[in-house]
């Protein structure tokens, strides 16, 4: 059937020589290129490899060559069909280029190279890349369109980073976390937007189905921030009737909702909490078990989970003990909670049906990030892993089509 299929396009993309009146079309260098012959070059699609047959046209000022047919084709310049570059971007952005490869081969028995996938990914995800820049340059000068819609009850964004693996270029005068030790890694901001409309029986929080967006690259966190800004407004943020910000405890994250999301409810996820004071526990109590759980069953369920923040912080200065480091590390604690105090309300935030967990945009780091540029033997650039990124959650998040009719409509 391909062969047949290659056989039947083959036939339709033998373009005849234009007409005498037909034979000269305009030069970017303001003359005109005149027709020479009839040339062709082979073609891969979606149904095997063909042969177009197309007019040539070549001025004789600048000797500047064109062939108009590979323009409406969309294959100048390259001897892939738009169909097969989808197919890679699609198979690049999924698992390995070699896995791709062999998937291309495998379900539609095309024969491509690794290196042909990882370049037409990474082509397409830098457009798609590009694409979100100009949106992030119009939300700088306020000139994002009002998305209509419905009104949305509860509207969240999450944000985390993660360390992916990268070549010794991208890592050049960075410390790593070992000091005196090079960096190996380089941090991908993600951010994730979901909506939230009921809860259970027991008053706990339930996602929206299939409502969670993507949003990632290497870079600041200014420059995240706008992204992240963007995509909670396409999502709807200004229709939203309560906004959620939640993360970790990092500075950068607080600093991004203030600036972009200013009147959010802010909210530090929980179990990020909780880790703290383990690694408190464990400080004071090494390798004591129920010392550590005991320890844990006063701060954690009396007081944290309580959001008793205030008590928290002066139960951990009061602590004494003689260890510098432990001292030390008593007050960066101490401090941590007392900075994020009023994100840390989890009776009140429970009250009003809230996730208090940013499990979601942990399990996004995962599955974005981590199942596709973490894997053994990965090392990336920054410019392709942001080309990855950004056409991963392009495909993640439901508008890879749109994207691809649009370029097509181009």
């Amino acid at each position: 059937m391909h062969r047949a299929g290659a056989a039947a396009l083959t036939k339709l993309l033998q373009f005849p020589a234009p007409c005498a009146d037909q034979r000269t079309i305009p030069c970017a260098c303001g003359r005109h290129a005149h027709y020479r012959e009839l040339r062709s070059k082979p073609v891969l699609t979606a149904v095997g490899e063909v042969e177009v047959l197309r007019p040539y046209y070549l001025c004789p000022r600048c000797h500047t060559g064109q062939f108009p047919a590979d323009v409406e084709l969309d294959i100048e310049n390259t001897e892939t069909s738009p169909g097969v570059r989808r197919m890679q971007a699609v198979v690049g952005q999924e698992a390995p280029f070699d896995h791709g490869r062999q998937q291309m081969k495998l379900l539609a028995e095309l024969e491509v190279t690794t290196k042909a996938v990882e370049r037409t990914a990474e082509a397409i995800g830098e457009n798609i890349a590009a694409r979100e820049r100009e949106e992030i340059q119009r939300a700088v000068q306020l000139d994002l369109p009002m998305v209509l819609g419905e009104a949305v009850p509860i509207l969240y964004v999450q944000m985390d980073g993660t360390g992916i693996p990268v070549v010794k270029k991208e890592t050049v005068g960075r410390q790593g976390k070992a000091e005196g030790q090079p960096s190996h890694t380089r941090e991908v901001k993600l951010g994730c937007v979901f909506t939230q409309t009921t809860w259970d029986k027991e008053g706990y929080p339930i996602r929206d189905p299939d409502s969670t967006t993507y949003t990632g690259a290497i870079e600041t966190a200014e420059e995240f921030g706008k992204r992240t800004y963007v995509e909670a407004w396409k999502r709807g943020w200004s229709r939203a009737a309560k906004k959620v910000v939640m993360g970790d405890g990092a500075e950068w994250i607080w600093n991004l909702a203030e600036q972009h999301f200013p009147g959010a409810v802010q909210i530090v996820d929980l179990y990020h909490a909780r880790q703290h004071l383990w690694e408190l526990a464990r400080r004071l109590h090494p390798n004591d078990d129920a010392n550590q759980k005991a320890w844990m069953k006063v701060h954690q369920r009396r007081l944290l989970d309580k959001g008793k923040i205030e008590k928290l912080v002066s139960a951990i200065r009061s602590i004494a003990i003689a260890n510098p480091e432990v001292i030390e590390k008593l007050r960066i604690e101490a401090d941590y909670f007392e900075r994020n105090a009023a994100r840390m309300r989890y009776p009140k935030f429970r009250q009003q049906h809230l996730f208090v967990g940013s499990g979601v945009i942990e399990a996004g780091c995962k599955t974005v990030i981590g199942s596709r540029l973490k894997q053994s033997g990965m090392f990336w650039t920054v410019r392709g892993a942001n080309a990855i990124i950004a056409l991963r959650c392009c495909h993640l998040n439901g508008r890879f089509e749109d994207y691809w009719a649009s370029t097509r409509a181009a």
